[in-house]
């Protein structure tokens, strides 16, 4: 790793929920960027190579023998149409969470079981994993500026008048689906660049990996925006975090595009395979690694001493995860494992990478046409983070699947999962712990048969407690007692009709599940619906009201929770509701909660594909800004 200190991180107890966040939407254009850009990018300077001690992962002692690792893998991945066409789903963004400091206060009467607590947005906005972390959205605000992306253009608004007044706006080039991060008086954008030669075809998707584009704006006058940095990753982005100033990407290079040829003509399975393995053979670490790129400069992101090697039984890729301070991204630091992983859990000290246990695809050795799968195990690479480093200290596996980053969290030293099953499990769902052992992840504890033949749809994760839902006719919330991670316990269990794909806590002993109501006897989802859950005595926990709403229509918070917003000081709760596919209508459900009660007030916002840029962006000063695709306004919360 370049330039970093290595004393190791102490990990810091994770007092919060899991708060997801869906995927970005795109941005949008204006006609001078204005940017004059810094000095190019540099490396931090050479220091010690990644420190491993484990034999899930290994280092290299030079470049040559690094290649070596990729093409021999390479070559068993290799056939006579190219790349196995081995494919790894990650499933990102299916299992819903949110995050908040737990309330260890006394209270007459308080169980004395785990408790869960209120949750509320970051300080730009826009709800988080973990308390402090900072997550990419397409609106950011400080309380006096409000800054939104839409349509190639970033624009800022002054948000401390009687309504929202347009400041200026800027283009931002070559960036598509880009979301931002808001440091001070920096903007950091990032998402996939469009002028990138690596953009694969339609038929090769899955192969080629997308580039990824940052660019960095200064909005210190936000009446003048002015891009400062410009820069261009051959990787696809993973994920983004800002924590203290210091903004992370994590950014995956799959199998690299090469020259492949099929069988046709002349040429024969053979001959195709022997030039496509020839191929293979020839190609070289920039085929492998990812670079970065500015004013048409490509250079290195990594040194080959900063990529760390699984097993054989791991994924062929590159995970690459780079550190760079928001003002000063033309200085990074970057550390990297050879695997295909898309599924990073980040805290604030702490990064925990997991490969898929799924494999999906046509593999050509067992006949095109056949499917394949792996031995139904997920490994995991657990990093400490200081500063712009990231150091490796352990690794381990678990079996099951994790489906996404929800489904995975840390505290005081400890990782939760809330696994799938795999060929390795039986046909249930389990919540898992697992402490470090030296540079091992050691399972500790484990509850199993977590709703039987269901499939996990939200979690929610507390200091010693998890919330887990399944589905498959009905919705069993289950509550698991943490506070002894070498025995976890479940505590309790609900099952109603329908699921909740969206857990936020309104308290000690409230909770809001936002999801689908269904069929109680078929499972067939019907609606939308809101429900309240008393958890005062986690081992029966009760829904108190429901609400739901019409036919076909969905809830958007259960594919992004940045479309719900709670206001704990209104006790209101305001989420996103849209109706039809071709044809959409988008409301804003502006959810009271009174006593035991939920009442309800619709409010018709948007249409069309717009409805998924909606945001409710609250402000310290108790307005909240609606954010459409028509405009920027305040939100009328009495109706």
């Amino acid at each position: 790793m370049d330039g970093r200190q290595r004393a190791a991180a102490a990990v810091a107890g994770a007092t919060a929920l899991a708060l997801a966040f869906g995927t970005g939407l795109a941005l949008g254009g204006d006609d001078d960027p204005g940017r004059p850009l810094a000095q190019p990018p540099t490396r931090q300077p050479v220091g010690d190579p990644i420190a491993l001690a484990n034999a899930d992962l290994t280092s290299t002692s030079s470049c040559e023998e690094l290649l070596g690792w990729y093409v021999d893998r390479g070559l068993e991945r290799v056939t006579p149409y190219g790349w196995d066409s081995g494919m790894v789903y990650a499933m990102e963004g299916d299992v819903a969470g949110s995050e908040a400091g737990r309330d260890t206060s006394s209270s007459t009467g308080a169980p004395a079981v785990p408790q869960v607590d209120g949750a509320t947005s970051s300080g730009t906005g826009t709800n988080v994993q973990e308390a402090g972390v900072d997550e990419p959205d397409v609106v950011k605000s400080d309380g006096e500026v409000l800054l939104r992306v839409q349509d190639d253009e970033l624009t800022a608004y002054d948000v401390t008048g009687d309504e929202p007044t347009y400041l200026d706006s800027i283009d931002l080039p070559d960036v598509a689906d880009a979301e931002i991060l808001l440091a001070g008086d920096t903007v950091v954008a990032v998402g996939t660049d469009t002028a990138a030669d690596v953009v694969p075809s339609a038929d090769d998707y899955w192969q080629v990996p997308l580039a990824t584009r940052m660019l960095a704006v200064d909005v210190s006058d936000p009446t003048s925006l002015t891009i400062t940095h410009d820069y261009s990753y051959d990787a696809s982005l993973v994920s983004a975090r800002l924590h203290g100033g210091v903004v992370r990407l994590a950014l995956s290079a799959g199998l690299p595009a090469l020259d492949f040829v099929d069988p046709g003509g002349l040429r024969t399975e053979g001959s195709a395979l022997e030039r496509n393995r020839d191929l293979v053979r020839e190609s070289t670490l920039a085929d492998w690694l990812p670079g970065i790129t500015t004013d048409d400069e490509r250079e290195d992101l990594l040194d080959c001493a900063d990529v760390a090697l699984p097993d054989d039984e791991a994924g062929l890729g590159t995970l690459t995860v780079v550190g760079f301070d928001a003002v000063a991204p033309e200085t990074w630091d970057a550390s990297a494992v050879a695997t295909d992983s898309q599924t990073a859990y980040f805290s604030a000290d702490r990064l925990v990478l997991a490969t898929s246990a799924w494999g999906v695809g046509w593999g050509w050795d067992v006949g095109r046409g056949a499917p394949w799968s792996d031995d139904g195990t997920t490994r995991l690479y657990s990093f400490t983070l200081s500063g712009t480093s990231t150091t490796y200290v352990a690794s381990g596996e678990v079996e099951g699947a994790v489906a996404d980053r929800w489904a995975m969290d840390e505290a005081d030293g400890v990782l939760r999962l809330a696994v799938g099953p795999t060929s390795m499990t039986g046909n249930f769902n389990s919540v898992v712990t697992l402490e470090e052992t030296g540079d091992d992840l050691h399972e500790v504890g484990r509850v199993d048969k977590l709703g039987v033949d269901e499939q996990i749809k939200s979690v929610r994760w507390f200091d010693d407690l998890a919330i887990v839902v399944t589905f498959r006719q009905t919705d069993p919330l289950y509550a698991v007692d943490l506070t002894d991670p070498s025995s976890p316990a479940l505590l309790g269990e609900l099952k109603i009709p329908g699921f909740s794909e969206y857990l936020h806590p309104l308290g000690r002993w409230r909770m809001i599940g936002i999801g689908q109501s269904a069929d109680a006897q078929t499972g067939m989802t019907q609606g939308a619906q809101a429900a309240l859950f008393d958890v005062h005595d986690l081992t029966e926990p009760k829904q108190l009201d429901v609400r739901t709403y019409a036919a076909g229509s969905r809830a958007q918070a259960g594919q992004d929770p940045r479309q719900f917003t709670w206001l704990p000081d209104r006790r209101t709760a305001l989420t996103v509701i849209s109706q039809g596919d071709l044809g959409t209508t988008g409301w804003v459900s502006v959810l009271r909660v009174e006593g035991g009660e939920l009442t309800n007030r619709m409010v018709e916002v948007e249409y069309g594909e717009e409805v998924a840029q909606v945001r409710l962006v609250p402000l310290v000063t108790g307005k909240v800004v609606l954010v459409t695709g028509d405009g920027v306004s305040f939100f009328d919360l009495d109706g």
